[in-house]
C-alpha cells in the first residue's frame, strides 16, 4: 500500500529530525526496501550534525566496518564547534545553572538584559551564543537539552524573529522526546502568534499554518484529547482553506477524526460537502469511502473502500501507532474506525431502506451473519433505534421516522450566533484595514 503512503508529500513540511519517525515507522512497515530507507536516513543526516548516526547507517547499509574520510572529517568538525559554541555560551548557561541567581530575572525582559549586564558582564554577544549553542544540540540530537537552552533564550531574546525561530526549535524537540502534553502548549503558543503575527505577505502567513499542522499530527494522534483538538484546529476557516489551496493530502486526518468521533456530528455534514468539492484534487481509501456512504449512497463502493482503509491505516504512520498488550500489539484507531465506519454505513442504509435483508446488509458491513447479528442487536438496543429484526424473513425492519419541526428549526438556528460573531469581526478587520480618511 505505498500507493498511499503520505510521506514523500508531509516531509516537505516537516524539520528533517522529525521525518526520522516516520523512516522508522515505514521501515518497520516494510513498505519499501530497507536499502531505500537506509540511503534517505543518510541523506538527511547529512545535513545534520548526527555523524556517529550516520556513520552506524552507513555501516549498515553497506555492510563494512569502514567508513568515509569525510565523515571522519565532519565528526572533528562537529566536536571542535560545539567546544567553540559551549565556550561561548559558557558565562551564561552558568548563570541561568544558579538557582540563587536566576531568581534575580523579571519578567521584565529589558531589566533582565541591563541586570545581566550590570552585575554579571553578559551582553547580546552571549544570549546570541546561547540560541546558537541550542541550536547545535538539536543538531546533535540532543533534543533535551536543546529544549532547556531554547526556552531560557526566549525568556531573554527581544527579537521576534528569533523567538518564532526558538519557539518552532523548541516545538520540535519536545515531539521527539514524546512530551505530548508539553508539546501541545508550544503548539497553540506558536498558533496564536501564526494568527496574530503581521506577516509580508499573505502566503507566508498560510504556509506557516501549513507547516503547523503537519507538525501537529505527532501530538493529535498520540495525546489522549488529540481526535478532537485536531478538528477544533484543521477545520477553522482559515486552516481548512490552507488545506483546500496548499495540503489537500491533510483531509485524510481530518476525515479520520470525524470518522471516529461521535461528538463532532453537526460539524460532520459540512465537512462532506469539503469533501465532495475537494475529490478533484486528493482522494484517497479514507476520503473515497466518505464520498460513497453520504455523497454518492454507494454502499457497494463503501464496502471495498472500508477493506483498504484498513491498510491504508496500518501503513501510515501517524493513523497506524501499534500498543503492545502482552504478546500481541494491536492499531487501536484501525478498530475504531472500522466500527464507526459500519455504523456510518448502517446509518445511511437505514435511512433509504425500511425494510433491510440482513444478509444484504451484513455484506456491506463486511461481517458474517452471526456477528452481523449480534452488532445489531447491540446497536438497536443502546442507540435506542426505532426498529425491530425480523429474525423469520431475516429483515431489519425500520419505522417510519418523521422528521422534528423543532429539532429542525435548532439545527438551522444553533450555528446563528457563531455566524454572526465571525462576519461581526471580519467586518471589523476590514475597517481597520481602511487607511484614516
Amino acid at each position: 500500500m505505498a500507493t498511499y503512503d503520505l510521506t514523500p508529500r508531509i516531509a516537505p513540511n516537516l524539520d528533517r529530525h522529525l521525518v526520522f519517525p516516520l523512516l522508522e515507522f515505514l521501515q518497520e512497515r516494510q513498505l519499501y526496501p530497507d536499502e531505500q530507507i537506509l540511503k534517505a536516513k543518510i541523506e538527511l543526516l547529512n545535513k545534520t550534525n548526527m555523524v556517529d548516526y550516520a556513520m552506524d547507517i552507513h555501516k549498515s547499509l553497506y555492510r563494512t566496518d569502514d567508513v568515509p574520510q569525510d565523515m571522519i572529517d565532519r565528526r572533528v568538525e562537529v566536536v571542535a564547534r560545539l567546544k567553540a559554541l559551549e565556550d561561548a555560551a559558557a558565562p551564561l548557561v552558568s548563570f541561568l545553572q544558579n538557582p540563587s541567581a536566576v531568581q534575580e530575572l523579571r519578567a521584565d525582559k529589558q531589566y533582565n538584559l541591563q541586570m545581566l549586564k550590570d552585575r554579571y558582564q553578559i551582553g547580546p554577544d552571549q544570549i546570541e551564543a546561547l540560541y546558537q549553542y541550542a541550536k547545535f544540540q538539536f543538531e546533535c540530537g540532543n533534543y533535551s537539552g536543546a529544549a532547556d537552552y531554547l526556552y531560557q533564550y526566549r525568556a531573554l531574546c527581544t527579537n521576534s524573529e528569533r523567538s518564532l525561530s526558538a519557539l518552532w526549535g523548541k516545538l520540535a524537540a519536545e515531539i521527539l522526546m514524546q512530551n505530548w502534553d508539553i508539546a501541545l502548549e508550544e503548539l497553540n503558543c506558536l498558533k496564536e502568534i501564526i494568527d496574530s503575527k503581521s506577516f509580508s505577505s499573505p502566503l507566508n502567513q498560510v504556509q506557516s499554518r501549513i507547516w503547523l499542522m503537519h507538525w501537529s499530527l505527532f501530538i493529535f494522534f498520540n495525546h489522549d484529547n488529540g481526535r478532537t483538538l485536531i478538528i477544533d484546529l484543521f477545520n477553522q476557516d482559515k486552516y481548512l482553506n490552507a488545506v483546500q489551496t496548499g495540503a489537500p493530502h491533510l483531509l485524510r486526518y481530518l476525515a479520520t477524526a470525524f470518522i471516529v468521533n461521535k461528538r463532532r456530528r453537526p460539524q460532520f455534514k459540512e465537512f462532506i460537502k469539503v469533501i465532495q468539492q475537494d475529490q478533484c484534487s486528493y482522494k484517497d481509501p479514507i476520503t473515497e469511502f466518505l464520498a460513497c456512504v453520504y455523497v454518492n449512497y454507494e454502499f457497494d463502493g463503501a464496502q471495498k473502500k472500508m477493506k483498504e482503509c484498513e491498510e491504508v491505516i496500518l501503513n501510515d504512520p501517524f493513523l497506524g501507532k501499534r500498543v503492545e498488550e502482552g504478546n500481541f500489539s494491536t492499531v487501536p484507531l484501525k478498530d475504531e474506525f472500522l466500527e464507526n465506519a459500519r455504523l456510518f454505513i448502517f446509518e445511511t442504509y437505514c435511512r433509504i431502506h425500511q425494510r433491510i435483508d440482513m444478509k444484504v446488509l451484513f455484506e456491506k458491513l463486511n461481517l458474517n451473519y452471526e456477528e452481523g447479528e449480534r452488532w445489531i442487536v447491540n446497536l438497536i438496543r443502546n442507540s435506542k433505534l426505532d426498529a425491530k429484526i425480523d429474525t423469520e424473513m431475516g429483515t431489519v425492519i425500520m419505522e417510519p421516522n418523521q422528521p422534528n419541526v423543532y429539532e429542525q428549526l435548532i439545527d438551522h438556528t444553533k450555528a446563528l450566533q457563531g455566524r454572526t460573531y465571525k462576519l461581526v469581526g471580519q467586518l471589523l478587520e476590514h475597517a481597520q484595514a481602511q487607511p484614516a480618511r
